[in-house]
């Protein structure tokens, strides 16, 4: 960041599990901060490191440079837009980073274009400790001149990248999530097959990692699962969500995409039952097609 230019201000809404350490992070770097949550308490946490905590989503943006978006899904993010959209500033940029489908991004995109204000999708991947840490991977979709106004308050809270124009932001989100959630099953799959097999499922994880076979999955959610320890985390409800919309993707793209469908059931199958447990959870909604089959002998740990 320059010393000369000064910092643009930013309205951030949605100051929840991953937007609050998010706008911590900004306020945190310098620059002034307009937070507002539909449940004010917590943005009002954020007081504390002397952001301003706004009453409606209008208030929040109304003297906002740059609008940070980071809610639960696209129609709240519709809705929040709507809201804001009257005292959106001229030439102003809004950034969504929340996990949309593609056409809704499109449409935030377009409507705010008819009103001058610039939209860019950048959706994230890395969770709670990625988005503390400043570590977060950002897939945006958008201009080109956008990204370069918008690049150094991204780098504040991970490593973004220019994927392709509005809407492909969600693209990339959705592929990252499609090898999350296939990769949660194949390694659910492998520790109940060497529980049983009568291997010790934890000495088979240390064994196979560093090969071929590792990945931050392995090493973060084998864990996970062979301590039985589903508290969230990446949550069932929001894998599911993500799951659907890679389905819907690649029907509007014209392909099939089979193992996803088998990936989207098995989540399905448990939603009902955990929405909120963690993604790793996989291992449960696999342990209902194997009765009596168990990875380790701990009680689960669930929210």
């Amino acid at each position: 960041m320059s010393n000369s230019a000064p910092l643009p201000t930013i309205a951030f809404l949605g100051i929840g599990l991953m937007g609050k350490p998010m706008a911590s992070r900004l306020l945190r770097a310098g620059y002034r901060v307009s937070a507002w949550n539909r449940t004010r308490a917590k943005a009002e946490e954020l007081a504390s490191l002397n952001a301003e905590v706004a009453k409606t989503p209008g208030d929040a943006v109304a003297d906002a440079e740059i609008v940070i978006t980071m809610l639960e899904a696209g129609p709240i993010v519709a809705e929040v837009l709507e809201a804001a959209l009257p005292h959106l500033r001229k030439g102003s940029l809004v950034i969504d980073m929340s996990s949309t489908r593609q056409s809704e991004a499109q449409a935030f995109h377009a409507k705010l274009a008819a009103r001058g204000v610039a939209f860019m999708d950048a959706p994230v991947s890395g969770g709670v400790l990625g988005a503390e840490a400043g570590s977060l991977a950002i897939m945006a979709g958008g201009a080109a001149s956008d990204f370069a106004r918008a690049e150094s308050v991204l780098k504040v809270m991970g490593r973004p990248t220019l994927v392709g124009p509005a809407g492909c932001g969600q693209v990339a989100k959705l592929c990252n999530q499609l090898i999350v959630g296939g990769t949660l099953c194949i390694v659910a799959e492998a520790l109940l097959l060497a529980q049983a097999g009568g291997a010790d499922p934890v000495a088979v994880r240390a064994a196979i990692r560093g090969g071929f076979a590792e990945s931050r999955i392995l090493e973060v959610h084998g864990q996970r699962m062979l301590e039985r320890n589903f508290m969230p985390g990446g949550q069932v409800k929001s894998q599911a969500k993500d799951l659907e919309n890679v389905l819907i993707a690649a029907a509007a793209a014209g392909i099939t995409l089979p193992v996803t469908e088998l990936v989207a059931e098995s989540y399905r199958s448990i939603l009902d039952a955990v929405p909120n447990a963690d993604q790793s959870a996989a291992l449960l909604a696999l342990e209902q097609l194997n009765l009596g089959k168990r990875v380790g002998d701990a009680p689960n740990q669930l929210p």
